[in-house]
């Protein structure tokens, strides 16, 4: 089971699409998912929309990053392709999404998870993603409940 609300964020440091080694601090609110594939239907449609909402995210001062089992090289070209500017974070072997317990599916692939996090710790999950809508849906779910707030 994933980690819930309320549970401290362990510490990550992954590879972007681009090869810059970063460790991402939790402190501000941050939106980390989880999706199994680059380049596969539905994780292109919910990292596309993700990519559409960017600057709603960025004005509310949103941290927002994906992540995957895939490696740099592979986000790397899913980014060039798909036009995505937030960062893709490579974790070819899951110890990432170990550390936040997310399931993994028969291929080993992550299960599609979404952790909101502030503070250092999660504030709020989402299991069970449908990629349609998603993005929009975390957004106003964190206006919602005052995790951040609506643009002046």
């Amino acid at each position: 089971m994933p980690l819930s609300p309320g549970d401290p964020v362990p510490q990550v440091t992954a590879t972007t699409q681009d090869g810059d080694r970063i460790t991402v601090e939790f402190v501000a609110p941050t939106v980390l998912f989880f999706y199994p594939e680059d380049g596969t239907s539905g994780c292109t449609t919910e990292v596309s929309q993700f990519q559409s909402q960017l600057p709603a995210y960025r004005e509310a001062g949103v941290d927002l990053y994906g992540i995957s089992t895939d490696d740099a090289d592979a986000h790397a070209d899913f980014a060039a392709r798909e036009g995505i500017e937030f960062d893709l974070l490579a974790d070819p072997d899951g110890n990432v999404a170990d550390a936040f317990e997310v399931d993994r599916r028969d291929d080993g692939r992550p299960a599609r998870t979404t952790f909101v996090c502030a503070g250092r710790q999660v504030c709020g999950l989402y299991e069970g993603v449908r990629p349609d809508g998603h993005a929009r849906n975390v957004l106003r779910d964190m206006l919602d409940v005052g995790l951040i707030s609506p643009p002046e």
